[in-house]
């Protein structure tokens, strides 16, 4: 073997003895000295299941929670999420039995079976997704495995241990284009892009189990989330890949920081005064009092499905200009064709939430939500670091 060739695969080595060592420490994470109090009931504490607590949505959640005085597990295998978020939750809150990161695919019956098998687990609120309405177009068997296959898992797991109750993540896309604003839980669901599907499909199976069981369902439905949490210690940072598939704002704050050219709005003939999308956006915050407030409210044999948005509806032009006045940049704009998969008009009638779970949207002012957002993207040039767990 020649000097080149062994160099290779000493480095090669090296390589793979370093992925292994990472990969058991995100596995461990926190120290193992404090699982047994994962694994145990304890009197007046509930111990929540955050799938997908490494996203952006889940995340914020995760943080509620433990400022609320839960436990928290969180399950996340970064494909989406972000280390550097758990890690943050992490440093706020580091004594034994408040926080445990496990890095499982819940597409993997026996990782799911095995994390339910060891921790007490009260509650789950369930995140887990892969969430841009364009990709789901491109690779919709991804879609279907992803959010129905995986939530399916779940509810067995769940069975399988007597864990009774769920809150569920689903998504105002499983509405489609409505014939009439505003949408009420009684607007019949005909998505029309594969992620709204597979969203419907997963809330059916939820739906059709809760009718053989005594669990407590919540199913929040959720429309377009903006903000960051207003302490800072949070934000939104997604993998550089995947921006042209993100949220509006995440673009707008792309473009205010010079990270790429300008800003591009995907149709401008649709039926709406300006010719763009509508959309009703939720804060973050908001949207997190929201599942803290249905667990709360959360009973044995009941289902609730809820609407979680502001009642009202912004254009896509409405929503550039509220981005550059919360940046103080005046972002280029170009206008293209619409994309696949996207509709005309959407927005809540969140009377229901209002009146059973006594939840209101606070945080109302689209250039105030993106202000709180932009301090943390200008204070994280890299978001967590880059650590979006590449192992």
């Amino acid at each position: 073997m020649d000097i080149k060739l062994s160099s290779i695969l000493t480095k090669r080595i090296m390589v793979c003895g370093i992925t292994a060592l990472v990969l058991f420490a995100l596995r461990r994470l926190p120290a193992s000295s404090t699982s047994n109090k994962f694994s145990l009931h304890e009197d007046g504490v509930m111990h929540v299941l955050v799938t997908g607590g490494a996203g952006y949505i889940g995340s914020h959640a995760a943080l509620r929670l433990l400022k609320d005085s839960h436990r928290v597990t969180i399950v996340d295998n970064l494909s989406r999420g972000n280390i550097g978020a758990v890690r943050i939750l992490q440093q706020l809150y580091p004594e034994p039995g408040r926080l445990q990161f496990i890095y499982a695919d819940l597409g993997d019956a026996t990782s799911v079976d095995k994390i339910f098998s060891e921790n007490a687990i009260d509650a789950v609120m369930h995140f887990a997704a892969v969430a841009y309405v364009g990709e789901s177009t491109a690779e919709p068997l991804r879609y279907y495995h992803n959010i129905t296959l995986n939530t399916l898992l779940i509810l067995e797991a769940m069975a399988a241990h007597d864990i009774k109750t769920l809150i569920y993540s689903s998504t105002c896309a499983t509405y489609g284009e409505p014939d009439k604003m505003p949408i009420t839980e009684a607007t019949p669901q005909v998505p029309i892009n594969p992620y709204g599907k597979a969203k419907k499909m997963a809330e059916d199976i939820i739906l059709d189990f809760s009718k053989t069981s005594n669990m407590a369902v919540m199913i929040l439905r959720y429309f377009n989330v903006i903000g960051s949490d207003p302490e800072g210690r949070l934000g939104e940072a997604p993998r550089p890949e995947l921006r042209e598939q993100g949220r509006i704002s995440g673009a707008c704050f792309d473009a205010a920081r010079g990270i790429i050219p300008g800003l591009k709005i995907r149709g401008t003939d649709y039926n709406t005064d300006d010719g763009t999308c509508v959309r009703d956006y939720i804060d973050v915050t908001d949207l997190i009092d929201a599942h803290v407030k249905a667990l709360a409210h959360a009973k044995p044999g009941k289902v609730g499905i809820y609407n979680v948005g502001t009642g009202k509806g912004s254009s896509v032009k409405e929503f550039v200009e509220a981005c550059k006045k919360a940046t103080g940049v005046d972002i280029k704009v170009e206008y293209l064709s619409r994309r696949p998969g996207d509709y005309a008009e959407v927005y809540s009638d969140p009377s229901k939430i209002n009146e059973e779970l006594n939840w209101t949207a606070k945080y109302t002012k689209l250039e105030k939500s993106l202000a709180v957002a932009w301090r943390w993207q200008k204070a994280h040039g890299k978001g967590y670091g880059n650590s979006f767990g590449r192992l």
